[in-house]
């Protein structure tokens, strides 16, 4: 486990009715990072998002202005922290990865770490996205690597 005693390290969760997956996420974090802050940030959710995450030991806030974009924007300008590790609320991404990531980042002395899913066909969403996620990672590698 790496000793994140001196890095501040905040877990950013933007959330749109995740009532079903908040507490594993948070909890999936929270044992993984259990020195992070983990912070969600509810998108207007109709659920009970907000409170399962309260109930589960989250730091929730509300993003008003509908969309994922709005609410990103909201928490790197409300949260000051070393090290942010930004993830979904509805378990998209795995806490067990959260290490290596923050890992690499530390030892290489980098500014920003991506990880990215293995099988986008399979785990995509609604339809459409795994061509986005395609498109979008061949444009970043060709600007980033």
């Amino acid at each position: 486990m790496i000793d994140n005693s001196d890095a501040q390290v905040a877990v950013l969760l933007p959330c749109y009715n995740e009532e079903h997956a908040i507490a594993g996420v948070i909890m999936s974090y929270k044992q993984a990072l259990p020195k992070a802050k983990i912070y969600v940030y509810d998108n207007n959710s109709s659920d009970r998002t907000a409170e399962i995450a309260a109930e589960t030991g989250a730091i929730v806030r509300t993003e008003i202005r509908q969309g994922k974009g709005n609410v990103v924007r909201q928490m790197f300008s409300d949260i000051d922290a070393d090290i942010y590790v930004l993830a979904d609320g509805d378990g998209t991404y795995s806490a067990d990865d959260a290490q290596k990531l923050i890992s690499t980042l530390q030892q290489n002395q980098l500014d920003m770490v991506v990880g990215r899913r293995k099988d986008i066909h399979v785990d995509a969403g609604r339809v459409g996205h795994a061509a986005g996620n395609t498109i979008f990672n061949f444009l970043f590698r060709l600007m980033f690597i």
